[in-house]
């Protein structure tokens, strides 16, 4: 190849990779114009999503859609977080979908081990539910690898920190998180689980392939 062209052709994998990213998503939006605006996300989320602290979220390979979903929420008050409330404050709704595609298109980092001693009453409890509490399974709406359903906005939980969902679970059931909307789903699952459940739950899908 001569070498003089060796740029333009780096430039043009790179756009086409950000036009095929672009055009696999559910949201219309710009990765490009998504990453050029997600410097004070990474400083949370990491970089490239995938946050160091386990009480903050990975969002590399989570769905546009849902990502657009929560900046909503977080703008409504449905969900509240003294950083991400004043943080998607500040974004127009044209930010929220380029930023949801960019982070979309992003590598997730490699899974964390679950933790074994729980793996069982987990998987019993993510794949079948409990029938005496009533807590439907989570796999019906998470699918059986955790990773969710972007066109129903159902998040991908494969590798997210087990802190961060054991939170999230604890919030929906206290009625402090109310972002599953009229349909109040995930609050009256979390509000079946004891606290043994969702350790568990949280720690087998941060484990999940």
């Amino acid at each position: 190849m001569n070498i003089r062209f060796a740029p333009i052709y780096a430039l043009t994998a790179l756009m086409l990779a950000t036009a095929q990213a672009d055009a696999d998503s559910l949201v219309s939006g710009s990765a490009e114009a998504g990453k050029a605006k997600s410097i004070t996300c990474g400083a949370c989320h990491g970089m490239d999503g995938n946050s160091v602290n386990p009480i903050w979220p990975n969002i590399a390979g989570q769905s546009a859609s849902y990502i657009v979903s929560q900046l909503q929420a977080f703008k409504s008050g449905s969900r509240s977080d003294p950083l991400m409330t004043g943080q998607a404050m500040l974004l127009s709704d044209e930010d929220a979908r380029n930023l949801a595609v960019y982070f979309e298109s992003l590598p997730a980092a490699a899974k964390p081990v679950a933790d074994t001693s729980t793996i069982s009453r987990a998987e019993a409890l993510y794949r079948g539910g409990n029938n005496e509490s009533k807590a439907t399974a989570c796999m019906a709406c998470h699918g059986p690898t955790g990773r969710g359903n972007p066109a129903a906005t159902y998040p991908a939980l494969h590798g997210q920190h087990a802190a961060y969902v054991a939170k999230q679970l604890r919030d929906y059931a206290s009625g402090v998180r109310r972002s599953d909307g009229k349909t109040r789903i995930m609050r009256d699952i979390a509000a079946r689980l004891n606290e043994d459940d969702i350790v568990a739950i949280a720690s087998y899908v941060q484990g999940l392939k």
